[in-house]
């Protein structure tokens, strides 16, 4: 087996587009996923599974219907499954995520123009 950490920051250099998570491992049934993101995503939620953000760079806030949470480096937050919110960042943010394998990131809306393709492993 080789062994070789993952470098977060090499990751991020390998893509430029936002709101496009990649993956760069698996845990069981787990992934691990990077995004760049900024302005407002779309309102939505995932019935079947929570979600982690955690903020590598940047600032995260996530909206929730009744409230939000601020988010920033070195910081998470799992969003519990069913519950809809809306993750912005005024300037780019670089975040990672964790979620079962075969989330779509707009969950439960029809597919759109922030619909991303699933299992990009970069």
């Amino acid at each position: 087996m080789k062994y070789k950490a993952i470098n977060f920051y090499k990751k991020y250099s390998l893509f430029n587009d936002r709101w496009s998570p990649k993956v760069i491992a698996e845990m069981n049934d787990y992934q691990f996923k990077l995004a760049k993101i900024k302005g407002d995503f779309k309102w939505h939620s995932h019935k079947d599974t929570d979600e982690a953000f955690i903020v590598i760079k940047g600032h995260l806030k996530i909206n929730f219907k009744d409230g939000f949470v601020d988010l920033s480096e070195g910081e998470m937050f799992v969003v519990p499954k069913g519950v809809e919110h809306q993750p912005s960042s005024k300037n780019e943010a670089q975040i990672l995520l964790i979620e079962p394998r075969g989330v779509i990131n707009t969950g439960n809306l029809k597919p759109n123009e922030l619909t991303a393709e699933n299992d990009v492993w970069i």
